[in-house]
């Protein structure tokens, strides 16, 4: 990658970590298949065991109760598509599109910060249809960053005999995730979030209820008939080294005070030039922020800051190289603002002179790019 081109998109990927990289050419140098029994098979198998017992560990669950994964998505499916079974699936308004997919869910509402309602939940759950419930709440937002009260949330499913799953994807690596904690049934996360590889993520799952875990891809009964298919082992070596290496580097409290500062730094920048933080109110990753500046179009932003040096996105990375409005932001009631917003999440490698490059990049375009005018619609008309 170009030198001069500075990479703030870590919640599409984050850089990999060269620790991940070393675990990763070591397992791709182990021969055989973790399901074969002769020496080389074993010896597969225990790569397998080691990586599944060090990500269950920093996530807080059981070895036996990880299952191995090619990512977020697929964690996000097994967990919707398993546990959902006979049962209604009620989903945040901000949940990733891997979760939306997985199944036609009730739509919990958030607040202008993108939290969760949590008296909507419990409204919602209280006035069912007499069938148990699947909860789905992300403990960080994708594109604003906004952190969920996930542990009040498994308070409130508990009250009514409902599942929680939690997407813990951006989540994981940034801040404090253990699922025991947070009370949760299951919770996903993918390697290449915090600095492994893309091709792995895990479903974490707990205790009883989950263990029976229905697969999507049934296979060969792999990762104990959870979820059949050969697992890709360079890369699951990968995530385990990631998150060893991501957990251990974050503080006592949980969080990154240095690059929520950086972000802080960022978002007094753009609002002195008329941009709007979205969420900003709310907890937020420290390395995520959301900016709209009205009358600009956010792919018309993006192209600006690539060609000044900097890689940022508008919302979701999942979406096939396309700029839409963002369902988030909408959500959050952003009206067009939800058209004229990006997203800056910055990375592990993340230096504080290449923030200071950004922020000048950012009023310079500001200042540069003509507003356009609000149509009759947008105004009200």
């Amino acid at each position: 990658m170009d030198r001069d081109w500075i990479y703030f998109d870590a919640n599409a990927t984050e850089p990999a970590r060269p620790a991940a990289l070393e675990a990763l050419a070591r397992a791709a140098s182990v021969t055989g298949n973790p399901s074969s029994v002769h020496r080389a098979g074993r010896q597969a198998r225990a790569v397998l065991e080691s990586a599944r017992e060090r990500l269950a560990a920093l996530f807080g669950a059981g070895a036996d109760n990880c299952v191995m994964t090619s990512g977020g998505t697929e964690a996000n499916l097994l967990a919707v598509a398993g546990l959902g079974a006979g049962r209604r699936v009620l989903a945040s308004a901000v949940e990733h599109d891997a979760v939306r997919a997985a199944a036609v869910a009730e739509r919990i509402a958030v607040d202008g910060d993108g939290v969760v309602r949590l008296d909507v939940l419990e409204r919602m759950l209280a006035e069912g249809d007499g069938r148990p419930a699947l909860v789905c709440l992300m403990l960080a937002n994708n594109e604003v960053g906004t952190i969920q009260p996930v542990a009040e949330a498994a308070r409130i499913c508990r009250l009514h005999g409902a599942l929680l799953h939690v997407d813990a994807v951006q989540a994981a690596g940034r801040i404090a995730v253990d699922l025991r904690a947070l009370g949760a049934d299951s919770m996903a996360v993918s390697g290449h979030k915090f600095g492994g590889v893309k091709g792995a993520g895990a479903l974490l799952l707990a205790g009883e209820t989950t263990r029976t875990l229905p697969p999507v891809m049934a296979g060969g009964g792999q990762e104990m008939g959870r979820r059949g298919g050969t697992p890709a082992l360079p890369a699951i070596a990968a995530m385990a080294e990631a998150a060893r290496e991501a957990v251990g580097a974050l503080p006592a409290e949980g969080t990154a005070p240095a690059m929520a500062g950086w972000r802080d730094a960022i978002d007094e920048a753009a609002v002195a030039v008329g941009a709007v933080v979205c969420g900003g109110v709310a907890p937020r990753l420290p390395n995520t922020t959301c900016l709209a500046l009205p009358g600009r179009a956010a792919q018309t932003q993006l192209i600006a800051l690539d060609l000044a040096g900097f890689g940022v996105s508008a919302g979701s990375a999942c979406s096939s190289g396309k700029v839409a409005r963002s369902h988030v932001l909408e959500a959050m009631g952003l009206g067009p603002l939800a058209g004229e917003a990006i997203r800056v999440s910055l990375p592990w490698t993340a230096r504080e002179e290449e923030v200071m490059r950004f922020i000048d990049a950012y009023r310079t375009m500001a200042a540069r790019l003509p507003a356009r005018r609000a149509t009759l619609e947008e105004a009200g008309a």
